[in-house]
């Protein structure tokens, strides 16, 4: 079976609305954003396949989370993640993890354009290293001043 077949069997009144994060539109949120939702279904499976009996010691396959984005206005799961989290894991949480890869290449972009991290030219691991710490230092430094600023001043930037 795929993935999206066992999400489709779950059925969509299985679907869980969840808000993960605050956008950059106007809006009610904390910030002065509108927070971001959607709907999304968690299955326990069990992943089957050549690589993944190899890498299990045990007979029977590892258990893993399948998580499915399912919004309300269309007819199927429209983006599906497998990951290997404790099965206690609340939906919410699975959410905000999976949603996270938008916050690093967001992040990894800035480093990258912003503040230099692709201009290094030199040939050395130690160059390169001081180089990446720098980089790193300065993100950071910009991010919390981007966090100590009020949200009211940042909603009419």
């Amino acid at each position: 079976q795929t993935v999206k077949d066992l999400v489709i069997a779950a059925g969509k009144a299985a679907a869980r609305p969840v808000s993960w994060r605050e956008g950059s539109r106007p809006g009610t949120g904390r910030s002065g954003f509108k927070r971001m939702y959607s709907r999304f279904v968690a299955l326990r499976v069990r992943p089957a396949g050549r690589g993944v009996r190899r890498a299990s010691d045990d007979p029977e396959l590892p258990e893993r989370w399948l998580l499915a984005e399912w919004p309300a206005g269309e007819s199927e799961p429209v983006q599906f993640w497998l990951s290997s989290l404790p099965s206690g894991m609340p939906l919410a949480t699975l959410v905000r993890l999976a949603k996270l890869r938008w916050r690093i290449e967001h992040d990894y972009r800035e480093m990258k354009q912003a503040l230099g991290l692709a201009h290094f030219e030199g040939r050395t691991w130690s160059g390169w290293h001081h180089h990446v710490t720098l980089v790193s230092a300065a993100h950071a430094f910009c991010t919390l001043q981007r966090l100590a600023r009020d949200p009211k001043d940042a909603a009419q930037d």
